[in-house]
């Protein structure tokens, strides 16, 4: 074995015949032992030079030294070379031992490291420490196994791989259930196809066997750390006899009684959309949950409203560091302090207080610890109405300033009926598209649900078929037509609502998919309607210079299996939120008429 390039501290201790007796053993025994287990070499940068002494004894020195009689055979003490004072500390001359014959080495080589010496254990291999890693953050618990409904597959095609490291279980009914949901061309056919496929994908995968489970993570979804069982065999269980057998949903109960018997103590948990399925069986003693993974927000309370209002001592409190400037027909006020990380880009901050000045702003950057405000611009004024309307409010001119603003592409607004979302929309797309030529038209759309019973197949065009469904358009271009056209007369008003009618598009929703929308002011109108997927469909329809605004009314969703939580217009507000070229508004207040504030109050 060749010798190391550099005598150790421990070697400058030894004399001149020790250390080649040293390694001379060491060529005899072949002993592969590394170098920092005899003793720890000096970093490259401060091998050259030397240390000062020590006061205080090192963790090598503190180390308890083994008690074995082969580590403590005799050696030739008188061979030794005692270090000089000034160049060692006295606590080393103790902590070098005298080299010992080759019997009591090599016994002294098979103890542990953490007995002769005080370096910690060596760390693992990478693949062994990435495989800790991976159990550490999957053994958080016992591995559930979790029953799907055949409602979830249809509602959220990839919920196969959003249990983490649990099972999932499919029984056989619900194969069957979705091979009856496959054909047509509504969400729910083209949901049941892609798990299919999906299914399909994890069945063909290299290695794969049904009767041991399927690995989830075979086809690329890394967060799926458990297995996909099927039910290849029948099951035996019983259930009362009010509940007949040849029902689907009662089969999906027997399989889950079944299985909690015979993987007890682990726990089977069925998961279903329907809220009938999860009360019988919870009265029959078994596990169950909704699906929350399509959730947004547990809570509604909790969906950013846009809007925050500043404390009463804030002038107080920051008044003397605000920097303020004038550019334009805006003042700009840099603020600090501990309100600036709870802003965000396009959020609006006003400041009212008896007796103070009223600050109506919007953020317009954050940097470090500060933010930089923006005043508004007040469409209240009868000087800066918007096709003849005013907002009434402090939320609807905050909700007007991102409608007008160029730079914001993306706006959703939400609030309960009256609040005056159509009627703003309409006035800031009529005056960018007729007097500001900023946009070529108005297109509009919505989710066509109904609240009632369906009125069936209608004739006519595309716009014509739309109709039943945009009454509110109509209403709101008459009122807009009404105050636009002053004291023209009959002919005036005739004239107006041709004008704006020939830039106003209304488009079905069915044929959205593929199209690019360039230069368009588009409304997507009653959007609490939409599913996520939906969402996102339309919002990728925009092309260059397209301004999208999407509103809705959360407290009135009519598509079944959405919730607050779980609706498209939620999805949008929260993934938007922050995002420069965007904002939102959560409009508090009716303005349409005394009977329907109090309506969206009592009833």
């Amino acid at each position: 074995m060749p010798l190391p390039p550099a005598p150790t501290r421990r070697a400058a201790l030894l004399s001149p015949d020790a250390y080649h007796q040293t390694a001379a053993r060491a060529d005899l025994t072949a002993v592969d032992e590394p170098v920092e287990a005899f003793e720890p070499a000096n970093p490259p940068a401060t091998r050259s030079t030397r240390r000062p002494a020590r006061t205080a004894p090192s963790a090598r020195d503190a180390a308890p030294r083994p008690e074995s009689t082969a580590a403590r055979a005799p050696a030739p003490v008188a061979s030794e070379a005692p270090p000089q004072p000034e160049q060692r500390a006295p606590s080393r001359r103790r902590a070098a031992p005298a080299p010992a014959p080759v019997q009591a080495r090599e016994s002294a080589l098979a103890e542990p490291v953490q007995a002769r010496t005080a370096a910690p254990e060596p760390a693992p291999a990478p693949a062994a420490a990435s495989s800790a890693r991976s159990r550490k953050v999957r053994s958080n618990g016992p591995k559930k196994m979790f029953v799907l409904d055949t409602n979830v597959l249809l509602h959220d095609p990839t919920s196969l791989f959003r249990f983490e490291e649990h099972d999932i279980f499919l029984p056989m009914i619900v194969l069957e259930e979705l091979d009856g949901h496959k054909k047509g061309m509504t969400e729910v056919a083209r949901n049941g196809r892609q798990a299919s496929r999906t299914l399909d994908a994890l069945a063909a995968a290299q290695g794969a066997d049904i009767a041991r489970g399927l690995k989830l993570d075979s086809t690329g979804q890394r967060a799926a750390g458990g297995c996909l069982y099927f039910q290849t065999a029948p099951l035996d269980y019983s259930l009362p006899t009010s509940l007949p057998q040849g029902k689907a949903d009662n089969q999906i109960l027997g399989v889950v009684e079944a299985l909690r018997k015979l993987h007890a103590p682990r726990e089977v948990v069925l998961v279903s959309k329907d809220i009938n399925m999860r009360v019988k069986a919870r009265a029959l003693g078994l596990n169950a949950e909704d699906y929350q993974n399509d959730k947004t927000l547990e809570d509604g309370d909790l969906l950013y409203s846009g809007l925050l209002a500043l404390p009463a001592d804030f002038w107080i409190k920051t008044g003397k560091n605000v920097e303020s400037w004038q550019s334009g027909v805006h003042t700009y006020y840099r603020i600090g302090g501990p309100i600036v990380p709870q802003l965000m880009i396009n959020q609006f901050v006003y400041f009212e207080a008896p007796g103070e000045p009223s600050l109506f702003a919007r953020v317009t950057e954050i940097r470090d610890r500060t933010a930089v405000l923006q005043t508004l611009k007040d469409y209240g004024s009868a000087k800066n109405a918007i096709w003849g309307v005013n907002t009434r409010n402090r939320e609807q001119n905050f909700a007007m300033n991102l409608l007008m603003d160029p730079e914001v592409d993306f706006v959703t607004l939400t609030g309960t009926a009256g609040t005056g979302k159509t009627l703003m929309a309409l006035a800031a797309g009529l005056t960018q598209v007729l007097d500001e030529r900023r946009y070529t038209e108005i297109i509009m759309t919505r989710a066509t649900v109904s609240v009632g019973e369906d009125i069936g197949f209608l004739p006519g065009t595309e716009e014509e078929k739309m109709g039943p469904w945009m009454g509110a358009l109509d209403d709101n271009l008459e009122f807009l037509a009404k105050g636009d056209g002053g004291n023209a007369g009959e002919w005036g008003r005739a004239a107006t609502n041709e004008l704006i009618r020939s830039r106003i598009k209304i488009k079905s929703m069915n044929f959205m998919r593929g199209r690019t929308f360039l230069n368009k002011y588009v409304i997507i109108d009653e959007a609490q309607n939409l599913t996520p997927k939906q969402m996102k469909t339309l919002i990728t329809r925009a092309g260059p210079g397209t301004k999208i605004i999407c509103m809705g009314n959360l407290a009135q969703i009519d598509t079944p299996y959405l919730t607050e939580g779980s609706s498209g217009l939620t999805y949008a507000v929260d993934r938007f939120k922050g995002w420069p070229h965007s904002g939102h508004i959560t409009l508090a207040r009716g303005e349409r008429s005394r009977l329907a504030d109090f309506a969206s109050e009592v009833l």
